[in-house]
């Protein structure tokens, strides 16, 4: 049976517990990063994780004040918040993150993860949309910026230019 990115003799799998023909709830003690990266390191990773996990969640902290209250960009930076802060507690608690959710089809499987771990990857999943939605507008209300100083103040074009450019900014108002 093959594993993505199998786990190296530092990980420890407990018992598998098959809910349906594509999960199993297994224990699964990861030492190491995403994938297990690291988890053979010999014990300093520990150390590692759980101070750049305080020092990110110190400027997630910092990103959230300073969201202007994005719902997007706060529900997002909250959700990579709360799923590093699960990650970290187990590490301090455990010295490892307890892995329990293992997806798999036609036996492969997805490596073993956690609520917090899907927490972190839905947070920045928002966050890439986000920033590709930000882009987006940013782009438009460029455009309709010039179009508004390149069109004559009294024309029809000039009108609909600063009407496309308040629509543009109000849209961003979230």
């Amino acid at each position: 049976r093959r594993r993505c990115g199998d786990a190296s003799d530092a990980d420890t799998a407990g018992e598998v517990h098959v809910l349906t023909p594509f999960l199993n709830f297994v224990l699964w003690h990861n030492t190491g990063a995403a994938f297990s990266f690291l988890a053979g390191a010999g014990g300093w990773q520990r150390w590692f994780f759980i101070g750049v996990t305080v020092a990110v969640s110190a400027v997630l902290v910092a990103m959230l004040r300073r969201s202007g209250g994005n719902a997007r960009l706060c529900a997002a930076l909250a959700l990579v918040l709360g799923g590093a802060a699960g990650n970290l507690w187990d590490r301090v608690a455990y010295g490892h993150v307890v892995d329990f959710l293992d997806f798999h089809a036609m036996g492969w499987h997805w490596p073993a993860f956690n609520v917090a771990d899907s927490a972190i990857s839905v947070g920045a999943g928002i966050l890439i949309a986000e920033s590709f939605l930000r882009s987006g507008q940013r782009q438009l209300a460029r455009s309709a910026f010039e179009e508004v100083l390149t069109a004559h103040a009294d024309s029809r074009h000039a009108l609909a230019a600063r009407f496309k450019l308040a629509t543009i900014l109000f849209l961003d108002e979230d």
